[in-house]
C-alpha cells in the first residue's frame, strides 16, 4: 500500500477515534494490533436482517412463499405455547391447554387468567396428595408444575384450512338475480336442483348428469323456488302464478300441482309429508301431500312477501322470514305464531336452526340491516348479533361442527364462515361478481354450492366431516342437544 495513502487513512481514523489531546507530533496515534489496516464504516442503522428477508422472500416462488408462511404458522403455535408456559411458572397463570393463536379470543382468552405479582413470595406450608391421573409424581425431577405438565401434554389441534378457491363452477344460465326467490337446492340422493327461467334442471354429484324436469314455459310461467323433501324423492316447484307443483325426481313426472296462492310463491319447506309455502301475498299455506288440496292450513302473520321458511330439527316449529323485516315463529297446531321477533331493520330471507342446540334459530338482515342475530326460542330471548357489512342472503348450518356459513350481497358479494358462539370468522371466500343470493349444503354436510346473478353455481369445501366432542358454552347448553 502507497505510504502517503496509508498516513491520510490512519490520520483519518485516529481523528474519529482518538480524544482530543491524545495526538502525537506526527499527527495521528500508533496503530494498535486489533484495529487493523482497513477502514470499515458503521452499518448499525442499515436493519440488513430485516432487508435481506424481505429481498429473500420477494425471490422466492410462490410455492416456497406458502411454505414459509406454514412454518411462521407452526412458529407462532410454539410461541403461544412457550409464553402460556412461562406464565404458569412465573406468574402461575394456571394455564392447562394451549390457546389458538388463530382466533381473536387468544388475548381474551390469555388476559382473562388470574395473574399475580412476579415479586410476591409465599410458602406452600401443605403439600397436595399425589394423585396419578391429575397431579405429577412426588419423586419426578422435573422443575415444571402440573399446570404446565397439563399444558404440555394437552393435544395441539391441527390448522384448519379452507379453500379460498372453488373445486368446481357450473354454469347457470337464466339464473335470476332476485333476493326474494329460492332456486337452488341440493337432494339427500346427491342431486342439485336448480331453476332456470322457466325450467328446472337436475345435476348429479356423482355423474355430473343433467337432466330436466320440467318446462313451464309452456304454461307462460316460471320457476319461483325448488325445495327437495327429506328423503330426496319429491320435488317441489313454486311458480310465478302462484302455483306449487310436486314432481317425482326418479320417474320425472308431475304427481300434483296445488292452488290456494294468488302471487309468485318464493319460499318453500318439507316437514315430512307437509309442505308449507310461502307467497308475495303475504300468506304461509300448509298442506299434506297425500290428502286431497282442500285439507290446507292458512298462516296469516307478515303484512308484506314471505321470502324465507325453515321447519326445525324436531318438527315442531316453522320459522318464517318476510319482507316487512320480522322474523316469526309458529308451532305445528296454531294459526297465530307464538313468537315474533322485530329487530331486523331489512328483509329477512336468511334463517337456519341450529341442529346441534335445541330451540337455537339464527336469521340474517338486508341490505338497510347486515346482521347476523341469534335468537332462543325456547325462551323468546335474543342472543347475540354481529354486523357483517353486507346485505345477509342465506345461512345454512355445519351438520358436524358448531359453525355456520352466511352468504352476502351488497355490496361485497362474498362467502363468511363463522364459529359459534364466538362469531369469529373462520374464512371468507370471494369469486361471485353478482349478490350470492342461492346456498344449499350437501348431503354429507361438508359442501356447500352457492348460486348468484353472474349466472355461475359454484361448489366449495368448506366443513369438516369431523364431529366436535367439545361442547361449546351457551346459554342454551341447559336444553336437551339433537342428534
Amino acid at each position: 500500500m502507497d505510504q502517503d495513502y496509508e498516513r491520510r487513512l490512519l490520520r483519518q481514523i485516529n481523528h474519529q477515534n482518538v480524544p482530543e489531546g491524545q495526538l502525537t507530533k506526527s499527527g495521528y496515534a500508533p496503530v494498535s494490533v486489533k484495529s487493523g489496516d482497513r477502514f470499515i464504516p458503521t452499518r448499525a442503522g442499515s436493519n440488513w436482517s430485516i432487508n435481506f428477508h424481505y429481498a429473500n422472500e420477494n425471490c422466492w416462488s410462490p410455492n416456497q412463499n406458502q411454505r414459509s408462511k406454514d412454518a411462521s404458522a407452526d412458529t407462532g403455535k410454539d410461541a403461544v405455547a412457550y409464553a402460556a408456559l412461562l406464565r404458569n411458572e412465573l406468574l402461575g397463570a394456571g394455564i392447562e391447554t394451549v390457546p389458538d393463536p388463530h382466533t381473536d379470543d387468544r388475548r381474551q382468552a390469555i388476559l382473562s387468567q388470574d395473574t399475580h405479582s412476579l415479586f410476591r413470595y409465599t410458602i406452600h406450608t401443605k403439600r397436595v396428595p399425589f394423585d396419578s391421573g391429575n397431579e405429577i409424581s412426588p419423586y419426578s425431577l422435573s422443575p415444571l408444575s402440573n399446570k404446565s405438565h397439563k399444558l404440555l401434554r394437552s393435544p395441539r389441534k391441527p390448522a384448519r384450512k379452507i379453500s379460498k378457491i372453488p373445486f368446481k363452477v357450473l354454469d347457470a344460465p337464466e339464473l335470476q338475480d332476485d333476493f326474494y326467490l329460492n332456486l337452488v337446492d341440493w337432494s339427500a340422493g346427491n342431486l342439485l336442483s336448480v331453476g332456470l327461467g322457466a325450467c328446472v334442471y337436475l345435476w348429479s354429484a356423482c355423474t355430473s348428469q343433467v337432466t330436466r324436469l320440467c318446462d313451464l314455459s309452456v304454461d307462460g310461467d316460471s320457476v319461483t323456488s325448488v325445495c327437495w323433501n327429506e328423503r330426496g324423492s319429491l320435488v317441489a316447484v313454486g311458480t310465478h302464478k302462484g302455483f306449487v307443483q310436486i314432481w317425482d325426481a326418479a320417474g320425472g313426472r308431475k304427481l300434483t300441482s296445488l292452488e290456494g296462492h294468488s302471487a309468485r310463491v318464493g319460499a318453500l319447506a318439507w316437514n315430512g309429508e307437509q309442505l308449507s309455502s310461502g307467497s308475495r301475498d303475504r300468506v304461509i299455506l300448509q298442506r299434506d301431500v297425500r290428502t286431497p288440496p282442500p285439507m290446507e292450513r292458512k298462516l296469516q302473520g307478515h303484512r308484506q312477501e314471505v321470502c324465507g321458511l325453515k321447519w326445525s330439527p324436531d318438527h315442531q316449529h316453522l320459522a318464517s322470514g318476510g319482507n316487512d323485516n320480522k322474523l316469526l315463529v309458529w308451532n305445528s297446531s296454531s294459526l297465530q305464531p307464538v313468537q315474533q321477533y322485530s329487530e331486523h331493520l331489512a328483509a329477512v330471507k336468511a334463517i337456519a336452526w341450529s341442529p346441534h342446540q335445541h330451540g337455537l334459530l339464527a336469521s340474517g338482515g338486508g341490505t338497510a340491516d347486515r346482521c347476523l342475530r341469534f335468537w332462543n326460542t325456547l325462551t323468546g330471548q335474543a342472543l347475540q348479533s354481529t354486523d357483517t357489512g353486507s346485505q345477509v342472503c342465506n345461512l345454512a348450518w355445519s351438520k358436524h361442527a358448531n359453525e355456520l356459513v352466511s352468504t352476502h350481497g351488497y355490496s361485497q358479494n362474498q362467502i363468511l364462515v363463522w364459529k359459534y358462539p364466538s362469531l369469529t370468522q373462520v374464512a371468507k371466500l370471494t369469486g361471485h361478481s353478482y349478490r350470492v343470493l342461492y346456498l344449499a349444503v350437501s348431503p354429507d354436510g361438508e359442501a356447500i354450492v352457492t348460486g348468484a346473478g353472474d349466472e355461475t353455481l359454484r361448489f366449495w369445501n368448506v366443513f369438516s366431516k369431523t364431529r366436535c366432542t367439545k361442547e361449546s358454552k351457551s346459554v342454551l347448553n341447559l336444553f336437551t342437544r339433537i342428534r
